[in-house]
């Protein structure tokens, strides 16, 4: 069972492609591709000598898709959200919640490879434990960072924190990764187990 670097690539290369084409921000573009990149670079880098299951490319791919999605339109103005947020009477477009449910869902999936192939964590346990734990605390951090950025761009970070003036968005944000993180483990695990199995890592 081999990745598909050929196909990810591709796949990767169109969205940034089109993403990067007259984006509603260029500032927020750059801030919110530049995540999917740095993964993409790391990926390209670590592949030969450490390869992933192909679960963990998918997921991977799927979480800087949704990155370059928002990147493109900005998180508070997806056409797809706004039309649901109509159907529902909300004013609010809530891109960016799907965003942070892939901040908790994708990087638990990461952890959860990284420590069953390391044998860092003993037990099932403990280690979702640890891997819940890990991605709030990620989650907590990505909020950080965006404070600073809020404080040393001023006014141009608007689009790029996305709160649309929700008081709340902050902690909804950080609930919305653990969710993820807890949704990823409860529906992944016996699969990606699978692929651990019969994955070959040389």
């Amino acid at each position: 069972m081999k990745p598909l670097p050929s196909l990810w690539a591709l796949c990767f290369g169109a969205v940034f492609v089109w993403s990067a084409i007259d984006p509603k921000d260029s500032f927020t573009w750059a801030l919110e591709v530049a995540p999917a990149v740095i993964g993409a670079i790391v990926l390209a880098i670590t592949r030969a000598r450490h390869p992933l299951t192909p679960l963990l490319y998918g997921l991977i791919l799927a979480h800087c898709i949704v990155l370059m999605v928002g990147g493109h339109y900005t998180y508070a103005e997806v056409p797809l959200f706004d039309t649901l947020a109509d159907m529902m009477g909300s004013q609010r477009n809530n891109y960016d919640k799907l965003g942070h449910v892939m901040q908790g869902f994708v990087p638990a999936m990461i952890a959860r490879e990284l420590l069953l192939r390391n044998e860092v964590v003993n037990g099932a346990g403990w280690r979702n434990l640890f891997i819940v734990s890990f991605c709030l605390a990620f989650s907590a951090f990505y909020e950080l960072i965006e404070w600073l950025v809020a404080l040393a761009v001023g006014e141009d970070a608007d689009a790029f924190l996305g709160m649309q003036g929700y008081q709340w968005d902050t902690q909804t944000d950080m609930a919305c990764a653990l969710i993820g993180a807890i949704v990823a483990l409860l529906l992944l695990s016996r699969l990606h187990d699978r692929q651990l199995a019969r994955f070959t890592w040389n």
